[in-house]
């Protein structure tokens, strides 16, 4: 079987493998937020509540394939659970903090939401190998450029932001064009690097297409999360050649310089930006944290309830969006409002279900070199380094935190079979089989 082989039947026949991997795959474009929003959304670029409501009926087809793919594997799932039991209890916080929350309907709605995006990460773990899930996630970034550069030839007014004329293509915003853009790039890249060359020719073709929507969304999170992506890339394939103290001295030294860059910027990069003539304030972001972090102190122990601090129903809130003259729909931050939601209690769960995933997936990436844990690893890490200026932890019915908790799943199926055979080579699924996670 070829490396990116999904194991689709040939023929009219039409296999559950298939399925499963077409479904999966419109399952992720649709939780992109790609064409459907741009298409409902206003001339300035707001989606009414009708449209919300239109866009919330497109969840149901994912949740059912989820639920169905949960049902048809079981005892995959059972196992996924075991394997990982922070990522379980992570999503149980949100019901409870209804307990709590300053909109308990609210957090109750976006917990239920919440549940189904975490079920769909378990059906891509337990389905696809590291490699499989690269190919599912390369065809989707792909669609969203390929589809952004489409519609700035067809209609070039609808495929820029109305007011600074930024790129932002089948999105609302140019951000989230950035994000995928910088995405696409790193799943071209490791397309690139990997020994199949059928899809070379494709990935080169996507990567261009990926720097020149990068660079015209002008999004600096997506620059620097790309910039940061080649780092890791670097960091985790030199990791996988060294051997005993010499690796434990190279993630010394690379984290020491990975503290000390976040001291630095923290320190000197307002100063910096004024000096250049840049924004200081990180467009609105630097005054925004500090009354941020006021009131995760007032409410440090348990937060204000899943995603109820940015509400209208909040008074917090208001006093907020009253100071900064913008009503900001979350702090900008994704370590942030994971504390505004639950608190340093949440935060600590949450840091310990991240710091074991990197851990794990790093001794996949050592011991198992061939099976495709590098994009994973770097793609997990790069979702943290966006998380300093943006939010996308815990955020319910998005493709990129899907995959970075589907990462984390992962690397916790996985990890416990090759520390027991270490240095041998995992079995990959067969075409219409489940996934097997035993070693050959």
């Amino acid at each position: 079987m070829r490396a990116y082989t999904l194991g689709v039947a040939n023929g009219p026949t039409l296999s559950w493998r298939a399925i499963e991997c077409w479904g999966a795959g419109v399952c992720l474009f649709l939780q992109t937020g790609a064409l459907f929003p741009l298409l409902l959304a206003d001339a300035d670029g707001a989606l009414s509540d009708h449209a919300r409501s239109i866009l919330r009926l497109l969840c149901l087809p994912v949740y059912g394939f989820t639920l169905l793919m949960l049902v048809r594997n079981l005892p995959q799932f059972l196992t996924a659970l075991k394997r990982n039991w922070l990522v379980p209890v992570m999503v149980a916080i949100p019901f409870v903090s209804v307990f709590w929350s300053v909109g308990p309907s609210t957090t109750f709605r976006r917990a239920i939401g919440l549940l189904f995006t975490v079920l769909l990460a378990y059906v891509l773990a337990i389905r696809f190998t590291p490699r499989q899930l690269l190919l599912l996630a390369f065809a989707t970034f792909g669609t969203c450029i390929i589809l952004s550069l489409l519609i700035f030839v067809a209609s070039p007014g609808l495929a820029r932001m109305p007011l600074d004329g930024a790129l932002r293509g089948v999105f609302i915003h140019k951000n989230s064009l950035g994000w995928y853009a910088g995405m696409m790039i790193l799943a071209a890249t490791a397309v690139l690097m990997d020994a199949d060359r059928g899809l070379r020719r494709a990935a080169l073709l996507l990567l261009i297409a990926g720097g020149i929507c990068l660079v015209g969304s002008g999004s600096m999170t997506a620059i620097i999360a790309t910039v940061s992506a080649y780092c890791l890339i670097g960091f985790y394939s030199v990791l996988q050649r060294l051997r005993g103290i010499s690796r434990i001295v190279f993630i010394l030294f690379f984290v020491q310089l990975a503290v000390g860059l976040l001291l630095w910027l923290h320190e000197f990069l307002v100063p910096f930006l004024e000096a250049l003539g840049k924004d200081a304030t990180l467009t609105g972001r630097v005054p925004l944290w500090e009354l941020v972090d006021g009131q995760i102190a007032d409410h440090l122990l348990l937060g204000f309830g899943y995603q109820a601090f940015w509400t209208e129903a909040n008074p917090e809130a208001w006093i907020i969006w009253s100071k900064i003259q913008w009503m900001a729909p979350h702090a900008h931050n994704g370590f942030r409002d994971t504390m505004l939601s639950f608190g340093i209690s949440g935060m600590a769960l949450f840091a310990l279900m991240v710091l074991q995933a990197l851990r794990q997936g790093a001794v996949l990436q050592c011991r198992d070199q061939h099976y495709g844990w590098l994009w994973m690893n770097v793609f997990t890490v790069v979702i943290l380094v966006m998380n300093l200026t943006e939010t996308i932890f815990l955020i319910q019915n998005d493709a990129i935190f899907i995959l970075f908790i589907t990462g984390i799943i992962m690397f916790s199926l996985y990890a416990p079979v090759v520390s027991t055979a270490p240095g041998r080579r995992l079995r990959a699924p067969a075409r219409s089989g489940a996934a097997e996670l035993q070693v050959s």
